[in-house]
């Protein structure tokens, strides 16, 4: 079954049997299209999954660039009634591990349950301020790209796919760039961190701090790979994400 709720096309939707659903965040730049196998694996082990679209890409490529991860977070919780798809698990990767805090965040004050939060090779909201420069050029921006993986190379080479993927990563690095967050602000959701065991983007110090974002329980867990490790253990997160 569906969550039943009438979201927008660009928020997609795979069904299952278990109470609730799993609701996951792309990393910057990255289109829903990158995770519909990780959603179908969850969806064939009977948890829903749905996957949020941000601007600036795919079905969403004339929607206005958004400022902040704040405002991102605000729009993606007010594209439909959430209550119908609660109780929710959050799982974000990279960027999207930040956009599904303030998502949770935004949602406990408004009543909807959220159960646990998977920040998925994202650093701690409270060390964003910390991390790399981000790169702001198409060259720089090109280069991240090829440095971070999780895109095909050969895909890089197409002017025009490239040009489009340098858009959206660029809107969301201009939101990240202004993102700030205290130690000391929490959620009532279980905070789960997950990293690649190689990844030289992602400290695991700031995997670590993660636990002082949540009054809840807060775990850590490395898998064998690097920034994008989620492509080679889709089955295993899957199944850590559905016995939440």
């Amino acid at each position: 079954m569906t969550t039943g709720v009438d979201f927008p096309s660009w928020i997609k939707q795979f069904p299952g049997t278990a109470p609730g659903a799993t609701v996951i965040f792309p990393h910057a730049g990255g289109a829903a299209a990158a995770y519909r196998g990780f959603a179908k694996v969850l969806s064939d082990n009977e948890t829903p999954a749905i996957i949020v679209q941000y601007p600036q890409r795919a079905d969403r490529l004339t929607h206005p660039a958004v400022g902040t991860v704040g405002e991102i977070a605000e729009q993606l919780f007010g594209a439909g009634d959430w209550s119908g798809a609660a109780p929710l698990t959050l799982f974000g990767h990279c960027m999207g591990a930040v956009v599904a805090f303030e998502f949770a965040r935004i949602a406990e004050a408004r009543g909807v349950e959220v159960r646990a939060l998977w920040a998925s090779a994202g650093q701690a909201p409270s060390t964003v301020t910390e991390g790399f420069p981000l790169p702001s050029t198409d060259a720089e921006v090109l280069a991240d790209m090829i440095d971070l993986g999780g895109t095909n190379p050969v895909l890089l080479e197409d002017e025009d796919f490239a040009e489009l993927l340098m858009r959206a990563v660029k809107a969301d690095y201009r939101a990240l760039s202004t993102y700030s967050c205290a130690p000391d602000v929490t959620i009532r959701a279980d905070i789960h961190a997950l990293g690649g065991s190689a990844d030289h983007r992602t400290r695991r110090e700031w995997l670590d701090r993660w636990e002082s974002h949540t009054t809840g329980r807060f775990t850590c867990e490395f898998f064998d790979g690097g920034h994008f490790y989620l492509n080679d253990h889709l089955n295993a997160v899957a199944q850590l994400v559905g016995r939440t």
